[in-house]
């Protein structure tokens, strides 16, 4: 088999890859997919994909930008590890249904060092919801990779959809579809939820208790109701993130892998703080310490799978370098060398003084 290269990519052929305008004869992390028009032959193609897998990669051609009603070839593992073309049409997001090769010749794949690749030349006509074939040859490109089990695929790892329908006929490098305000407006919430004020509302109700001691506002200590006004920001920055996440979607993001799980614990523990903190008995009360125990540990919980969700989300954002993810990753470094500063300077502060039982009022 011919080894698969960028040769050729919007000049003679459209070409879609991951990372952008990589080269899969240099690079072994380079998904990639290419169509190239057979001449003389209207409608018949020489199709190209190839990227690093454990089971299979596949090429799908769409109305849309969405999985669901796609005309899709899976370049994957069978039963025996070895590898074979499937010709595939997908309904909703549910596992697509194999359907015959059809018109499809030149067959050749390959697995070298991990990396899955095949070539073949098809005058199928594409089959979508909207459109039989016929004379369309502008479609979304998608590309995904994933596992497969004895030789059927399973839910795809990863998904890269073009930001344009391309015409196959025409030779382009086709880029990737940028990720759209709605998603980018949930992730900023929520680094502004859990980074931001949820941070500083749990620093005040640590650490600065003492510098309000005695300044109250209509009967409430300043610091109490800058730690509620800060935790409610919270609350309703990760509740607004929820739902456009979701609108956005309209359904359970199976493919986005551990990222939806976090984020609904986190939805749900965030939306059983404030109310068990109505709750609460009083200060003096013998059973207040439970409640405090609680409250501070749930809250705890929340920080860690909130961050933990951050970082998975934007890993689905950050193939190329992973530079948000490390970002990210010297952000919350920082901030837990301030939480142990803060924690060191108060047990310094309180050494040799008995240390003051301060309940939340």
């Amino acid at each position: 088999m011919k080894s698969i290269s960028a040769t050729g990519c919007g000049v003679t052929k459209v070409c879609f890859s991951n990372p952008s305008k990589c080269d899969p004869a240099t690079s072994s992390s380079c998904y990639f997919m290419s169509s190239l028009p057979v001449p003389g032959q209207l409608g018949t193609y020489h199709f190209e994909m190839t990227g690093p897998t454990v089971g299979y990669v596949a090429m799908g051609f769409s109305d849309d930008q969405r999985m669901g009603n796609d005309d899709i070839y899976i370049c994957g593992l069978d039963s025996n590890g070895v590898p074979q073309l499937q010709h595939a049409y997908s309904t909703g997001r549910t596992t697509p249904q194999i359907i015959a090769l059809g018109n499809v010749i030149d067959v050749k794949a390959k697995v070298t060092n991990g990396i899955i690749s095949c070539s073949f030349t098809s005058s199928n006509p594409i089959s979508t919801q909207r459109s039989t074939g016929s004379n369309n040859t502008s479609y979304f490109l998608q590309f995904v990779y994933g596992a497969t089990s004895t030789g059927l695929i399973q839910l795809h790892s990863r998904t890269f959809v073009s930001n344009t329908k391309v015409d196959l006929s025409i030779p382009l490098t086709v880029e990737e579809e940028d990720h759209p305000p709605i998603i980018k407006a949930h992730g900023a919430l929520m680094l502004i939820a859990w980074m931001t004020t949820g941070s500083l509302g749990m620093i005040i109700a640590r650490y600065m208790k003492g510098m309000s001691k005695g300044n109250q506002f209509c009967g409430k200590d300043l610091w109490f109701l800058a730690h509620v006004a800060l935790m409610t920001l919270t609350v309703v920055a990760t509740i607004i993130a929820f739902i456009l996440a979701f609108v956005y979607v309209g359904e359970w993001a199976g493919d986005a892998g551990s990222h939806p799980v976090l984020g609904v614990l986190v939805m749900i523990l965030s939306f059983i703080q404030p109310f068990s903190a109505l709750f609460r008995c009083g200060p003096q009360h013998q059973l207040r310490y439970i409640f405090n125990f609680a409250h501070t540990l749930n809250a705890v919980v929340i920080k860690f799978l909130a961050v933990a969700a951050i970082f998975t989300g934007l890993q689905l954002f950050d193939v190329a370098d992973g530079w948000l993810v490390k970002v990210m990753g010297g952000f919350v470094g920082w901030e837990m060398i301030f939480f142990i500063i803060l924690d060191l300077q108060s047990r310094c502060k309180n050494k040799g003084t008995p240390r003051e039982t301060k309940a939340i009022k």
